[in-house]
């Protein structure tokens, strides 16, 4: 059901994640999910709320994340 849904990063360092790209990646799960792109007036306040439960789980799950090399990736870019 979600093979069309994009990968938000490769595996590098997690803190490259912006807020803007993690709600677009949560609204895109939640639309896929629901099947709705733009839901009715009277879904729209459970839509949103989805939205903002999957963008602070997502969140959550990248501040958690540790990458191998994620260290020696941030010195050279430094």
């Amino acid at each position: 059901m979600c093979r069309s849904i994009k990968t938000l990063r490769p595996p590098a360092l997690p803190e490259e994640a912006t807020e803007e790209e993690i709600r677009a990646a949560a609204l895109q799960y939640v639309r896929k999910v629901s099947g709705f792109r733009a839901p009715a007036a009277h879904n729209q306040e459970v839509f949103d709320r989805a939205v903002e439960a999957v963008a602070a789980a997502t969140a959550e799950l990248l501040a958690g994340l540790q990458v191998r090399g994620g260290a020696a990736r941030r010195a050279a870019a430094g």
